[in-house]
């Protein structure tokens, strides 16, 4: 039986070559001109403006994301602010409850310790700085007045100072404000802001409370999810805001006792009125960077001024002046180390930018809740490994003779 072979005429390469020499076309599959569209689309989004566009993209959408971050967050400021403020008090008492924990301390006595003595010291502290201005709030009522007379006498000494009808006229809407509704209604609007941030405080009790009595507990369960290298990063981020949160409120809380005691014996010097109740509020208002120690020097000048005049209120500047130097130079450094590494224009904004959203709370946490976050890209690769994006960039040196010149 004989099978018969068809001979197939294929093109020759030659015979294809010369066909696309003379315009003709070959017939490709369905499929080319998908990928010829999937080809100019990725061309399209692989130029310099294509890259620009997806990173403008990517960071809106970063932005949006934040945006709605914030606002979710101020909605729910009851429950937050009190939260974020537990956190930090808890890791300011972290070494005290690991103390507790060796000496076999029951952890809720342990807590409830903690957690007596943070209130006994606030509530001190408060009744100590209302009791003092009560005693001497006549003599200073009374200096005060003095004082405005003279303030307005000095102006008057000026080439476009106001006239006598014009002060009466300020005197006079001012008792009117006094006695009007709005003074009222802003009066309980005080009131009411008093109740809140007293719920907020009772409410931050007792979340330190528990977070101080079961926290280890509870970071055990966020991270029971997580295994090898991710469990080594969240222990990592765990330790390093502990560290972060502890070591700012110690140093902040050291900087501003020195703060207050400097500044009370200058006011003391100066025989300044209620000096001990302007110290205390130094004291507070220390916990907010830069800003707290310009607002504290403020009002006791303003205070020295009413009361012993305009030279007198320039040597309190000066005494605020040199104590707030001597803090801010050589003993923060002293106390923080590398716990804080901001730079001080990245210590202004986020203040700045905390009071805006979260008014005085928010200047508060602005600067320890930016310390952590810098605190986790520090250690997120290792103990002593930023995050990639974060590392110093090292430059390679020419070799010696080279040519070209040396970049450090």
């Amino acid at each position: 039986m004989r099978f018969q072979t068809r001979r197939l005429d294929l093109p020759s390469t030659e015979t294809a070559r010369s066909e696309r020499q003379d315009g003709a076309i070959p017939k490709r599959s369905g499929a080319a001109p998908a990928d010829s569209r999937r080809t100019s689309i990725s061309r399209l989004w692989s130029d310099g403006l294509g890259r620009a566009g997806t990173r403008g993209a990517q960071i809106l959408l970063v932005g949006a994301v934040v945006v709605a971050l914030v606002w979710l967050l101020s909605r729910l400021s009851i429950v937050t602010i009190p939260l974020a403020l537990a956190l930090i008090f808890a890791a300011a008492f972290a070494p005290w409850m690991e103390w507790s924990r060796r000496h076999r301390l029951q952890p809720a006595l342990g807590a409830a310790l903690a957690l007596v003595f943070l209130l006994t010291v606030i509530t001190a502290t408060l009744l100590f700085v209302v009791g003092s201005v009560s005693l001497e709030w006549r003599e200073l009522a009374i200096k005060t007045e003095d004082g405005f007379q003279r303030v307005v006498a000095w102006m008057q000494t000026l080439p476009f100072s106001p006239d006598q009808g014009q002060l009466n006229d300020l005197e006079e809407q001012i008792s009117a404000f006094v006695t009007s509704t709005e003074f009222g209604s802003g009066a309980l609007g005080g009131i009411g802001a008093v109740t809140e941030v007293g719920a907020s405080l009772g409410l931050m009790a007792i979340i330190l409370f528990f977070l101080l009595k079961d926290g280890p507990q509870m970071w055990e369960f966020l991270v029971r999810p997580h295994e090898g290298v991710a469990y080594d990063r969240a222990e990592r981020i765990r330790r390093k805001t502990v560290d972060v949160f502890g070591g700012y409120i110690s140093s902040t809380a050291a900087a501003a006792l020195f703060d207050a005691v400097g500044i009370f014996i200058g006011l003391l010097v100066l025989q300044v009125p209620l000096a001990l109740p302007l110290a205390i509020l130094t004291l507070l208002l220390a916990f907010i960077p830069i800003i707290g120690a310009v607002s504290a020097g403020a009002v006791a000048a303003l205070v020295a001024l009413v009361s012993n005049g305009p030279l007198n209120a320039a040597l309190v500047v000066v005494v605020v002046i040199i104590v707030n130097q001597l803090e801010g130079n050589v003993l923060k450094p002293l106390l923080m180390g590398k716990t804080v590494s901001l730079h001080a224009l990245v210590v202004l904004v986020v203040i700045t930018a905390g009071t805006a959203l979260g008014g005085i709370t928010g200047a508060l946490l602005a600067v320890p809740l930016t310390a952590a976050a810098w605190g986790v890209v520090q250690v997120w690769d290792g103990d002593n490994m930023p995050a990639r994006w974060a590392r110093p960039k090292t430059r390679e040196r020419p070799a010696p003779g080279a040519g070209g010149r040396e970049l450090s």
